[in-house]
């Protein structure tokens, strides 16, 4: 099954780009910048990652993007998970970056997106691995600042595929940013969200209604409302779940306690992800094998998955025709 899994191509719609910035490259980057890490070796590093919940993650995600500073830096984060990403089986990437966590430490967007954009045309052309960004906005910081955020990026509009809401869910509801949604959906941008990760079914609802995404960012706490889960299998809303990232953000204790096997059983329309994969115990693969290793799940299960990914994917048309083509002969 392990070779099968990796053959198989998948999109990847919930990456975090930040979140790919592994203890090696954090401490190669570090010493490019001049930047004194509070650790002295990567095991120590490693060793920090027993998250309690999803604050405990962001506290360190933060401190880790320190080191990010230049477009160059940008360019080898993303080029180093697209690499990795590729030897997987990794055809498509979609991944959130949160300029306004860079600005706050005053790197500015032109470089973020400068780095960024260099890598994605990078990886097209070395790797054949297409790619699409979505900017997102920390729902721990006020919606004005949001705004400010994607006005900001107007001379980038046309390169976004997507705007997203991300960062600690636990009082930041949806309905706090309905300005700045509505203001993308008139841009044309489509639009995602965070939802049921941390917190409540309402989020989800919220997400669907409020701010019009066409995708929820996890979205498993759904279940805790059968009504919602009916609406989501009626009007087959895609969930982009992160099983590793569940459990190590204690959402649940352990992959055999991972609500999956239900949502797949309630006919919803699930992707698998990873997250932060340098974070959460690896990449799209890790995450495809720890569902085989938990729930025995068969090839047509995970080749139903890849498919719901590469249909819900922003790409386009053309591509997505020829990776359903290819997806079909890894049958």
């Amino acid at each position: 099954m392990h070779d099968f899994l990796r053959r198989l191509p998948k999109a990847e719609l919930h990456l975090h780009i930040e979140g790919s910035l592994e203890p090696e490259l954090m401490f190669s980057l570090a010493e490019r910048n001049g930047i004194r890490l509070p650790y002295d070796s990567v095991e120590e590093v490693r060793a920090a990652y027993d998250f309690t919940d999803l604050q405990s993650f962001l506290d360190l995600y933060y401190q880790g993007m320190s080191v990010l500073r230049t477009a160059e830096d940008f360019h080898d984060l993303a080029m180093d998970y697209f690499r990795r990403a590729s030897d997987e089986g990794v055809v498509h990437v979609e991944m959130h970056v949160d300029p306004q966590a860079h600005l706050a430490r005053g790197v500015e967007l032109p470089v973020v997106m400068e780095g960024l954009s260099l890598a994605r045309r990078r990886a097209w052309r070395e790797l054949g691995l297409s790619s699409a960004l979505i900017l997102a906005f920390l729902r721990d910081r006020p919606a004005e600042e949001a705004m400010e955020m994607l006005e900001r990026a107007a001379p980038y509009w046309e390169m976004l595929d997507g705007v997203g809401l991300d960062s600690a869910e636990q009082g930041n509801p949806p309905e706090k940013f309905v300005a700045v949604f509505r203001f993308a959906r008139e841009l044309g941008i489509p639009r995602v969200a965070h939802a049921g990760e941390e917190g409540p079914p309402e989020y989800i609802r919220q997400a669907l209604d409020l701010l019009d995404v066409c995708r929820i960012d996890h979205g498993v706490r759904c279940l805790e409302d059968p009504a919602l889960v009916a609406r989501l299998r009626d009007e087959q809303v895609v969930l982009t779940v992160c099983p590793l990232s569940n459990v190590r953000l204690r959402v649940v204790e352990q992959m055999a306690d991972h609500p999956l096997p239900q949502l797949l059983e309630a006919g919803l329309r699930l992707t698998l992800n990873s997250d932060d994969p340098a974070y959460f115990g690896g990449g799209m693969l890790a995450n495809f094998e720890a569902c085989h290793d938990a729930f025995g799940w068969s090839r047509e299960t995970f080749v139903a998955l890849a498919g719901n990914a590469l249909e819900a994917a922003f790409m386009s048309d053309e591509r997505r025709q020829a990776l359903l083509r290819q997806l079909a002969k890894a049958r």
